[in-house]
């Protein structure tokens, strides 16, 4: 169940409209790494952590959280709407060519769409895609990315910050600045939480570490010009997970065989001289592979 009160999280007001600064703080709204995407990716971690407790009650606290500062951040957007088009920086735009191509402009979709309203989209009028959360259901591997996601997001806010001089504006930012500050020390700190109750190691996940091809588990391959990249931590000495080894190869040759694509079907109408022969016929079950044919048989 989710509560809704009508005061903001935090103060949400700007000294004046500015139609073109709202456009750009729609990233911080529907963009890849605004919130919506942490507010959503945080709640699916928390729907589908299988464990009850402070793991689970954390990540809900701070998916919550999340929800707010959308809210509030779409509340500052409508109040820089507020006039629209009719103040000075738009006047601006509108009287010089070149300045209103630096600007950038007012979204059309503000007034048209949202009705001088924020919109579920980026700073461009990108609609926001689900498809940008992480939620795995490996907590490592989803707090790596709660990680990289404030990480990006902070760094965003940071520029936005020094993209106005409203006050106000840069009150609401200030806090902004300061959550994705905790939260990402939050999230590393999660991590060590996991490895010290012995939930997770080093490496997501931990384990198949005996199904591995184990000897390119351990190189970084030199790939392009120069080896000065063999001077980092990472290509010598004890990996961090302390099960392997850091190396360098200076000189990487192909593992694989030339990569010529089989026959292709005919009904597909691929450009083709038929030098590789007739395209196999379809068959059924070929993912299960000989061994689980047999088994299955067998079974």
């Amino acid at each position: 169940m989710f509560r809704h009160t009508d005061h903001l999280q935090f103060q949400a007001k700007p000294e004046k409209p500015d139609p073109v600064y709202a456009r750009k703080l729609q990233e911080l709204i529907g963009g890849a790494y605004g919130e919506m995407t942490v507010t959503m990716q945080y709640l699916f971690q928390g729907w589908n952590c299988r464990m009850p407790g402070k793991y689970k009650d954390m990540i809900m606290d701070v998916a919550t959280e999340e929800i707010g500062h959308v809210e509030m951040i779409a509340t500052m957007v409508a109040r820089l709407l507020e006039g629209a088009p009719a103040t000075e920086s738009t006047r601006a735009a509108l009287a010089d060519p070149v300045t209103a191509a630096v600007l950038g402009g007012m979204d059309p979709q503000h007034a048209i769409v949202g009705g001088g309203g924020a919109l579920l989209a980026d700073s461009n009028g990108v609609p926001w895609n689900g498809r940008y959360i992480i939620a795995s259901g490996n907590l490592l591997a989803d707090f790596r990315a709660n990680v990289a996601a404030e990480a990006q997001g902070r760094v965003q806010t940071a520029r936005l910050y020094n993209m106005t001089d409203d006050p106000g504006v840069r009150d609401m930012l200030r806090f902004n600045l300061a959550r994705d500050t905790y939260h990402q020390n939050l999230w590393l700190a999660a991590i060590e939480e996991l490895q010290a109750d012995g939930l997770a190691g080093v490496v997501a996940p931990d384990a198949l570490f005996d199904e591995e091809h184990a000897a390119h588990a351990t190189q970084l391959w030199s790939l392009s010009d120069g080896n000065a990249s063999a001077e980092g931590r990472w290509a010598s000495g004890t990996a961090p997970d302390g099960q392997h080894t850091m190396d360098f190869l200076a000189d990487p040759a192909p593992l694989g065989g030339p990569g010529t694509p089989p026959p292709p079907d005919p009904l597909l109408y691929a450009t083709y001289d038929g030098k590789l022969g007739e395209p196999r016929k379809p068959e059924l079950g070929t993912e299960t592979g000989v061994i689980g044919k047999i088994k299955k048989a067998i079974d």
